[in-house]
Formats: C-alpha cells, structure tokens, sequence
C-alpha cells in the first residue's frame, strides 16, 4: 500500500454525525486531543459537501456514513434508491471531491461481499480466507452488490483507503452491535464468519491516516468464530443465564428478503500494519478473534457491574 502525497498538520473531518461508529471514532480521535470535526451533511449533495471540506479543510475525512438498513440490510432490498444515492453517489461524490482538494479520504467500508464455502453441514468454512485483491463473489443482497462495486471504484483514487468491516462489535449492547443484533433473534445460524472489535480496529486508524496509508485493507480481527462461539462466551462471561436457539441456513433464507454473507477475510496485510506501527511507538493491538470477544465481553462485564454500582442505594 502506498502513502498519498502530503503532510499538513492532520486535522480529521468525520462524515456521519450521529452514526454509530462515526460516535465510537469522535470519542476516541477526542481523547487523544486530535483536531476533529464531525458533519452530517447528505454525501450525494455536491455543492454542500464542497462548502463543508473548503470551510473545514481537513487533511483526512473518514466516512463512515451510509445505509446499512434497520433493523438489518434487508431494509435495503425495498430502498434500493435511497441505498444508491447514500453508498454509490454520496460515496464517490465525497471521494471525488476529497481527490480534488488532496484530502486523504478513509471509507469506512464492507467485507461482506463475499461467500466462503461451507461443509455439508454448514458449520465450518472449507475455503480460504479472502485477501484484498479476490474479486468479490456474493451478490446475495443489494447492499452488498452496490457496496462491492463502489469497492471497484473507488480502488481508482490515490487518496482512499477501503477499510472492510465485518459484523462490528462494541463492548456494550448497543443496537447496532452484531451482538446485540444476534441476541434477539427468534433464532440464529451457527456459522463462522470475520468480526471486528471496535475496541481493538478503531485505535488504527490514528497511525493509518498519519502515515496515508492508501489500498485496500481487510479491517477484521484475524480468524473465524461461530455465532454460538460467540453467543457462549457471552453466557459464561456477562450473562449465565442467557439462552438461544439455531436453526439452519436453509430455515434463515424462509424468513429474510435477502441473503447473508458469511465468509473469512484474511488479516495478513493488516497484521503486519499492526506490527510496524508498534514499531513506531502506537499503542495498538489486534488479538485473534476468540481472544478479542474474551476481552470484549470482560470490559462489558465490568462496564456492567459500574453502572449497577453508580445507581445502587447509597453509592
């Protein structure tokens, strides 16, 4: 991956004000007295997205705005429109538009554009972990159809770097978090797939836009889990009690519009990120997924048991 050309002071302009992880990355960029700006200005509006990067002028604006669907992407499926201007023109209007001004633009992207292959009975993954330049092979939603060709675009511009995330994770229960997602289900499929902490992938993107990395980057912790790996770690660390139910893909595909990517992305190029910047001094660090949900679900834990001790009587 090669750095884009320039070195101002880094002054961050986040697209999506109010969005999940956009929320996760201003807290963090503030904690360490970066110079951030936040908008949520509409990317498909090229005149008002112009006046936003020539009042800020950022040196890096990170997107992590979009349509992803709610109460999941099959919301996409019958706002095909709507999931177009936002991820397809916004996407490239903002990116054209950050080349033109020199800006280092990091897109908060997808890895769920592929389809690994599965055994007969669809519990593990037989194929190999996809790396950044596999060409994308799962068309199953229209979410993932359009955000894989905005991928091939966007792979145009000196100035982007395409983070592809896969089925975040936060360490509370918020809505968004895939955790929180599965937990609610009637039933959920028992599939391995790539996650990624936000505890443990947020914390790149500091060293990534100071040293402009540019490319492609799968943006996972290393390795598959299971949604009943994941949803048993959970039980024995935050929730003894919890209980859920399986049913198969087959059975999935009777009750959703579209269907689901379920794959493993490799991590090679992104590990060996990590291993430079901590080379340099940054303070990150990104375990094998098992390890990462332990952590995860320890600092929920405790981020419980703080809360029920700042609302008890006489605390």
């Amino acid at each position: 991956m090669d750095g884009f050309n320039g070195h101002r002071p880094c002054r961050y302009l986040i697209w999506g004000k109010g969005g999940w992880v956009a929320g996760h990355l201003e807290s963090l960029l503030r904690r360490q007295s970066k110079d951030v700006h936040v908008t949520g200005t509409r990317m498909e509006d090229q005149s008002e997205v112009c006046k936003v990067l020539d009042n800020v002028k950022p040196t890096h604006v990170i997107n992590c705005a979009g349509k992803n669907g709610r109460p999941n992407v099959d919301w996409c499926e019958d706002n095909k429109i709507e999931t177009i201007q936002a991820n397809v023109l916004g996407t490239l209007t903002l990116a054209n538009e950050c080349f033109k001004r020199d800006i280092h633009n990091i897109v908060m992207a997808t890895g769920c554009i592929y389809a690994s292959d599965y055994t007969l009975d669809k519990t593990r993954l037989t194929s190999q972990p996809f790396i950044e330049t596999d060409r994308a092979n799962f068309e199953g939603s229209f979410y993932s159809y359009a955000k894989s060709r905005v991928e091939d675009i966007l792979k145009v511009y000196p100035n982007i770097l395409v983070l592809r995330l896969r089925m975040p994770v936060s360490d509370d229960l918020h809505p968004r978090n895939f955790v929180t997602k599965i937990m609610r289900y009637a039933h959920v499929v028992n599939v391995p797939n790539s996650n990624s902490i936000l505890h443990d992938l947020l914390p790149l993107i500091v060293p990534l836009a100071e040293s402009r990395v540019t490319g492609v980057l799968n943006f996972t912790n290393p390795g598959a889990i299971s949604h009943n790996e994941v949803l048993t770690l959970y039980k024995e660390i935050v929730d003894p009690s919890y209980m859920w139910k399986n049913f198969t893909l087959d059975e999935q595909a009777r009750v959703i519009k579209a269907d689901r990517s379920n794959c493993e992305l490799d991590c090679s190029k992104l590990m060996g990120l990590v291993k430079g910047f901590q080379g340099q001094g940054y303070d990150v660090n990104v375990p094998r997924i098992h390890e990462a949900y332990s952590n995860c679900f320890m600092r929920m834990k405790e981020g419980m048991q703080m809360r029920e001790g700042a609302t008890s009587p006489g605390a």
